[in-house]
């Protein structure tokens, strides 16, 4: 049988009872990369040796009665994460030979829960695309359709995971980069609480690997089941042995249910700034229709939820300011004389994009000011529900688009084109806040295509998600490998 297709939490149940060793799944994973990933591009950086060396070393460690989460189980790791003598290159030519001298705080974490790391997997250029390409690694495909994308910016993990080159990866998120993969590929994934992992060495090279707190940007794990979600966020979740962790240990809430039919869920299916193609309108509607089936109580609107529009806008002003903050000066005086030339009444998100990269400290504190009215929002929005069921993006994956004027590129949904960068506003849903969100797989369209949504939860109570995940994934299905 083939076992590197099972989930982490069946291996490890098979590793424990001796129906199958360490070496044996690395082994078959690497045989597995090694006759599939020329056509899907998603290992960038193998490590095959030193994989090898860890299984066997688990194998022992496993003869001698140890119990690790992850002991002996193959996983990869998103290339942007520091791996001591592997190159962190983040797709920038200019930093191919950068080569860490210590291994992300997340990366010791999975060593040390017993993981193997077969390599390490593909990004965008310096991780800012809804794509996976760069001059450096190339292009990867996706396992359902090589012409389409797998997503950005973890979509060299998630595309392995559909195609089965181990059975787990961390990846980071900022702007839907572990949901948007997740659901391009047909795999789950969860952006955690902001501030509940750590992201110590997931740093751009050639920066120091310092314990910074980050705006919107987190890191997190994308498995095949949901609850091999809970068992990775278990090893990635609690602060950084540098700051908060010096006082502080992490509880997590248990989940708000542990039944289907007693979860309170808000869906949404429209956003005021763009529609919602109708293969991913289908796959948030059969959520619903399984949660209302099993008896739990579900709305389509709420007076308490913050305003979309707005959220969106902010999330977008966030974003832009951040993704510019190194840009030369001459290049920042040029967009200065563009956003000067927009129309006092302009409100589209392409005129928010511009006005925020050229965005003064005070602009940045006006809008983090409002951002708090939000959260409270949300706050209460998650004492009525227990969860809100939406979309990831609007569409299912589409073409490979390698256009490099991003801002030229276009969404088509349904027949109608859209700026590229709109289909971003329902991964800020979540991410401008901070609250957790787990993508779950929905099934296919009619094209056979995968497709997800994503629940989103309170913060800091990512469990419940989490459960909603699982629960979920027994009614309706989860994963299906690409035919």
């Amino acid at each position: 049988m083939e076992w590197i297709s099972q989930t982490a939490e069946e291996l490890a149940a098979a590793l424990r009872a001796g129906a199958v060793t360490s070496v044996d799944l690395t082994d078959e994973a690497i045989a597995r990369i090694e006759r599939d990933d020329k056509a899907i591009n998603a290992i960038c950086v193998p490590d095959f040796d030193r994989a090898r060396a860890a299984a066997r070393g688990a194998d022992q460690a496993l003869a001698r009665g140890e119990d690790r989460p992850l002991l002996g189980i193959p996983v990869t790791v998103k290339e942007s994460y520091n791996m001591a003598g592997l190159p962190t290159t983040w797709g920038m030519p200019q930093h191919r030979d950068f080569v860490p001298a210590e291994d992300a705080v997340q990366v010791s974490r999975l060593k040390a829960a017993g993981a193997v790391v077969l390599g390490k997997t593909n990004v965008p250029l310096g991780l800012q695309d809804i794509q996976t390409f760069n001059e450096i690694h190339g292009t990867t495909n996706n396992p359902w359709d090589h012409d389409r994308t797998s997503g950005g910016s973890s979509g060299g993990s998630a595309a392995a995971l559909a195609a089965g080159f181990g059975a787990l990866s961390i990846g980071s998120d900022l702007a839907g980069s572990l949901r948007t993969p997740a659901h391009f590929c047909g795999v789950y994934a969860h952006k955690p609480t902001l501030g509940l992992a750590p992201t110590r060495g997931m740093v751009a090279p050639p920066a120091r690997a310092l314990p910074t707190e980050h705006d919107l940007a987190v890191v997190g794990p994308m498995a095949r089941s949901a609850r091999d979600l809970t068992l990775l966020l278990d090893v990635m979740a609690g602060p950084d042995p540098l700051t908060s962790g010096v006082a502080y240990q992490l509880t997590l809430p248990p989940p708000r249910h542990q039944r289907l039919g007693d979860f309170r869920v808000l869906v949404l299916d429209d956003h005021p700034f763009i529609p919602t193609g109708s293969a991913v309108r289908a796959g948030v509607n059969r959520v619903a229709d399984a949660l209302v089936s099993s008896g739990a109580r579900v709305e389509r609107h709420s007076s308490l939820l913050p305003d979309l529009a707005e959220a969106a806008t902010f999330y977008t002003q966030f974003l832009f300011s951040g993704f510019v903050a190194r840009f030369p000066v001459d290049a920042l005086e040029q967009l200065r004389t563009r956003a000067a030339r927009l129309a006092a009444d302009d409100r589209s998100l392409d005129a928010a994009r511009l006005r925020a990269m050229v965005f003064s400290h005070h602009d940045w504190l006006e809008v983090n000011n409002r951002r708090e009215f939000h959260r409270h929002g949300w706050r209460q929005v998650f004492s009525e529900f227990d969860a809100v069921v939406c979309p990831i993006t609007p569409t299912p994956l589409f073409p490979h688009d390698h256009n490099p004027d991003l801002l030229a590129r276009r969404i088509d949904i349904d027949g109608v084109e859209y700026p590229y960068f709109d289909q971003l506003v329902w991964a800020g849903v979540a991410t401008m806040p901070g609250l957790p969100a787990t993508a779950i797989p929905t099934g296919q369209s009619h094209e056979g295509l995968p497709v997800g949504v994503q629940l989103i939860g309170p913060m800091f109570e990512d469990r419940t998600p989490l459960r909603l995940a699982e629960l979920l994934e027994q009614e309706i299905g989860g994963f299906q490998a690409p035919n």
